[in-house]
């Protein structure tokens, strides 16, 4: 017999409604067995603190059973620990180093990477760990979204294209301010102003301490990656477009999803008065290439390598 879709209803409902019923008749029947049989113990116990002997109450044979699987359940435990402790001591007499003996770099977990129990950043001998630079195959293939790509996008994630400085100024809830950083410099703008929307932010950032990592990881000074251009509003396209020909009318910089970061221009980060050596661009350019690459294999953005403009046209998705 074939059972409709309402009939199960019907009788799944009618069970869930017999089951109700009978835990209200009976609540200890939704208690624990062991909760039960603690109370069976105490209930053992009458008066001021009387045995059970004297009142002619037995432990049934169940309680006992469990009494004794209690019992057993701790000596096994208390044994395992013991054995554990004991291999400890004799570990570290093995490992501890004598009184002349430096500790050994593998015992700083601050530099240990808990997949494998290797650091990304050290050797075993503490020297630090060069990783190569590998960069991608040709720009324009790793990066080869264009502007019908990435509008679609910035519709999704963006604000309303922004008329004039003064309707930005009145879009803040909507926008953030990005222009300082520690990951990365924002370059004097013209035709633009520093917001983003939320989401384009994150990924701002998350390229920028990606970038700090990678060089690290690859034994060079640190570097921030300079941001060209942000948020333009419809009057910045407009004047653009009369010397720039990559402006488009419906640019993805008017809804606040998009970034160019230039990739031949670079900042060193150095302290006062203490001069580091000097890296070449394309170096730097190679490093940002495999950071933006993951990106956006990570399906985090749309790029665009620009050949003319000198940037790497980055749009949020």
């Amino acid at each position: 017999m074939k059972i409709t879709k309402n009939q199960y209803l019907a009788a799944f409902s009618i069970i869930v409604l017999l089951l109700a019923i009978i835990r209200l008749a009976f609540p200890r029947i939704a208690d624990e067995r062991t909760d039960r049989v603690e109370d069976q113990q105490e209930l053992a116990l009458t008066g001021d603190g009387q045995d059970a002997s004297e009142t002619d109450i037995k432990p049934s044979a169940e309680t006992a059973k469990l009494t004794d699987n209690s019992t057993k359940d701790k000596e096994i435990e208390e044994s395992r620990l013991k054995n554990n402790k004991e291999e400890g001591k004799e570990k570290s007499k093995e490992q501890a180093p004598g009184n002349d003996e430096p500790v050994p770099f593998e015992a700083n977990s601050r530099a240990r990477n808990w997949n494998n129990g290797e650091s990304r950043f050290f050797n075993r001998d503490g020297t630090p760990a060069k990783h190569r630079i590998f960069s991608v195959a040709r720009y324009a293939d790793a990066f080869p979204d264009s502007q019908q790509v990435q509008i679609i996008a910035a519709n999704k994630w963006g604000v309303s294209p922004v008329k004039n400085r003064q309707d930005a100024e009145a879009r803040k809830k909507e926008l953030v301010y990005m222009s300082v950083s520690p990951y990365y410099h924002v370059d004097r703008m013209y035709r633009s102003i520093p917001y983003l929307v939320p989401r384009a932010a994150v990924l701002l950032n998350d390229i920028g301490r990606a970038f700090y990592d990678s060089l690290q990881l690859k034994n060079i000074p640190m570097h921030q990656f300079i941001v060209t251009s942000v948020l333009r509003t419809q009057d910045d396209v407009v004047k653009l477009r009369n010397y720039n020909g990559n402006a488009t009318e419906n640019s993805c910089h008017l809804y606040g999803t998009t970034f160019d970061i230039s990739y031949n221009r670079y900042k060193t980060v150095e302290p006062p008065g203490e001069k580091r050596r000097q890296v070449r661009n394309d170096s730097l350019k190679f490093v940002l290439s495999e950071v933006l690459n993951d990106m956006r294999k990570s399906n985090r953005c749309y790029i665009k390598y620009e050949v003319k403009q000198g940037c790497f046209h980055i749009t949020v998705r």
